[in-house]
C-alpha cells in the first residue's frame, strides 16, 4: 500500500480560529478540519457534509444502526456526528498522535466508551487486519497528510481492503482533491475494485473536493424512495440531502484514466 511519510516525519498538529470557527492544521496553512464552537455537533464544512452522503443509501430504520469507521480523524466531525448524534457505534483510525491530542483537547472529541473507539494506528494496516473483515456498515475516508496534495493511501490493495471491512451492503465515502489526473487515478482505483455499477460521485466542492461513494453490493432504490429519505435526512438531522441527491450520479467511465 502507497505511503507518502514514515510514521516518525509526522508533524503536529496545531489550531486557529476565525468568526466562530476552530481549524485544525498540520503545521500548513491547509486546512485538516473545523469545528463551529456554539455548535460542535454540526458538520461545518462542506465536504465533510458530502461524507455523509451514505445515508442517502441505507433504509430509514437503519441508517442509525451498525458499525460507522473512520479512515482519518481530521477534527473529529465525523465521528462526533456518528457517535453523538447518529448513536452508531464509532471507530476512528488515526496515525497521528497529535492529531488525536488535539482532537481531545480543542474539538470536543470525548473519551471512549461503549460506543466510541480512536485506534492510534496506520489506516492500512488496521483495514488489511483479518478481524476487520465484515465488520463495518459505513466507512470514511479521508487520509492528507500537512501538504493535501493526494491521498496518502491510494492503491487497489488499499481499496479492496476497505472493501473486504465493509458488511455486505455496506458504504464507503472517500474524500479525493487535487488534480484531475490524480482524481481520475484514485476513482478509477475504486471502480475497479467495487464495481463501476457500485461506485457514485458528488459534484466538487467550491474548494475541488469531490465525494465518492462505493458500496459492497447495495441495492439502489427508486427516485421516489431516495427523494423520501433525503427529505427525512434533512428534517432529522439538518444535513443538506436533497441537495446531495440532485447532484450525485453515476461514476462516467470517461472521468477515469484508460
Amino acid at each position: 500500500m502507497t505511503r507518502k511519510k514514515p510514521p516518525q516525519d509526522l508533524v503536529g498538529a496545531t489550531m486557529s480560529e476565525s468568526d466562530g470557527v476552530r481549524y485544525l492544521h498540520l503545521d500548513s496553512i491547509w486546512i485538516q478540519g473545523a469545528m463551529r464552537i456554539a455548535r460542535p455537533d454540526h458538520l461545518e464544512l462542506e465536504y465533510i457534509q458530502r461524507m455523509m452522503a451514505w445515508m442517502l443509501w441505507r433504509p430509514e430504520d437503519e441508517v442509525t444502526e451498525g458499525h460507522a469507521v473512520q479512515l482519518g480523524l481530521g477534527a473529529a466531525a465525523i465521528t462526533r456526528f456518528c457517535h453523538r448524534r447518529l448513536k452508531m457505534r464509532t471507530t476512528a483510525v488515526e496515525l497521528n498522535p497529535s492529531v488525536i491530542q488535539a482532537c481531545r483537547l480543542w474539538f470536543r472529541l470525548g473519551a471512549d466508551d461503549e460506543l466510541l473507539s480512536v485506534v492510534q494506528t496506520d489506516a492500512g494496516a488496521w483495514v488489511a487486519q483479518p478481524a476487520q473483515r465484515h465488520t463495518a456498515q459505513v466507512l470514511s475516508v479521508d487520509l492528507y497528510d500537512h501538504d493535501a496534495a493526494a491521498p496518502v493511501l491510494d492503491d487497489e490493495a488499499f481499496y479492496s481492503a476497505c472493501r473486504d471491512v465493509l458488511d455486505e451492503g455496506g458504504l464507503m465515502t472517500v474524500n479525493l482533491f487535487g488534480r484531475d489526473s490524480s482524481f481520475a487515478r484514485s476513482a478509477g482505483l475504486v471502480a475497479q475494485v467495487f464495481g463501476l455499477d457500485q461506485v457514485w460521485s458528488l459534484r466538487p466542492t467550491r474548494e475541488g473536493n469531490t465525494v465518492l461513494v462505493a458500496g459492497r453490493g447495495v441495492q439502489v432504490p427508486d427516485r421516489d424512495t431516495l427523494t423520501r429519505r433525503a427529505e427525512r435526512i434533512e428534517e432529522r438531522w439538518g444535513l443538506p440531502a436533497r441537495k446531495w441527491l440532485r447532484m450525485v450520479r453515476p461514476l462516467d467511465p470517461a472521468q477515469l484514466l484508460s
